[in-house]
C-alpha cells in the first residue's frame, strides 16, 4: 500500500517498446525531467543516421574521381592509318642496283644500250633496251622501274629506236622517232615526238599520245 500511494504521489513508471529488439523505460519524476533507459538495443535515432551514413560512403566509393575517368580516357589507344602499298604492273623483288635492272631487261630478251639512264634516286626510273641479236640496233623498248621494282614498258610493241631526253624524280621524257612512207630507218622524216611518263599512285601513265607503231617502227 504504501509503493502505490508513492507511484501515485511521484509520478508514473511506463513500459514503451522503442523497438523490435529495445525497451525503453520512461519514468517522470515529482513534475521535473524525463529519463530514457535503452534495454538491449541503441539509442533512439542512431539506427537511421548510421545506415544512411554507410550509404552515402558506399556511393562515394563507387563513382569514379574525376582523376581516374581522364586517365582512361587518354589512355585510349589512338586510330592509326596505315597506306597500303600501289599494286604495281608486275611485281618482282625490289632492288635498287643498276645490275638487278640490267638482268630484268635481259630476261625479257633485249640488252641495255646506256645505262647511265637509270638514275637510283629517283623513284621512277628507266632503261633503254634493243631486242637482243639486232645487227642494227634498231628495235628498241623503255623499261620503267619504281623504287628498283620493275612495272613495266612504254608500249605493247617496240619501236625503231628511242631516247631518253627529260627526267624528274616521278617525270621521264622519251623521243620517240616519226616515219613517213619510205624513210630510211636512219632517217624519220618527221623527227621526233616527245611523250611525257609520269608515276601516278604507283602506276605509269601517258601523259601525251603515244605515236602509232607504224609511225616509230619505219620501213
Amino acid at each position: 500500500m504504501p509503493n502505490s500511494m508513492a507511484a501515485m504521489r511521484c509520478g508514473r513508471l511506463t513500459l514503451l517498446a522503442a523497438a523490435p529488439l529495445a525497451v525503453a523505460l520512461v519514468m517522470t519524476a515529482c513534475g521535473s525531467s524525463t529519463k530514457t533507459v535503452s534495454v538491449g538495443g541503441e539509442p533512439p535515432g542512431q539506427s537511421t543516421s548510421s545506415t544512411a551514413t554507410q550509404t552515402t560512403s558506399a556511393r562515394t566509393a563507387a563513382q569514379p574521381t574525376g582523376s581516374t575517368a581522364t586517365q582512361r580516357t587518354s589512355g585510349a589507344p589512338s586510330p592509326t592509318r596505315t597506306a597500303s602499298e600501289p599494286a604495281f604492273a608486275e611485281g618482282e623483288a625490289k632492288s635498287d642496283s643498276i645490275s638487278a635492272a640490267e638482268a630484268t631487261v635481259r630476261a625479257r630478251g633485249y640488252t641495255p644500250t646506256n645505262t647511265s639512264d637509270y638514275r637510283g634516286r629517283q623513284a621512277l626510273r628507266v632503261l633503254i633496251g634493243v631486242r637482243t641479236g639486232s645487227g642494227d640496233g634498231y628495235g628498241q623498248r623503255a623499261f620503267f622501274f619504281v623504287n628498283g621494282r620493275y612495272i613495266g614498258t612504254d608500249a605493247s610493241q617496240p619501236s625503231a629506236s628511242l631516247r631518253v631526253v627529260g627526267q624528274s624524280d616521278t617525270e621521264i621524257t622519251l623521243a620517240y622517232p616519226l616515219y613517213r612512207h619510205g624513210d630510211p630507218l636512219c632517217c624519220p622524216g618527221a623527227g621526233h615526238g616527245q611523250v611525257r611518263f609520269q608515276l601516278d599512285n604507283g602506276k605509269l601513265t601517258a601523259l601525251d599520245s603515244i605515236p602509232p607503231a607504224a609511225v616509230r617502227q619505219g620501213g
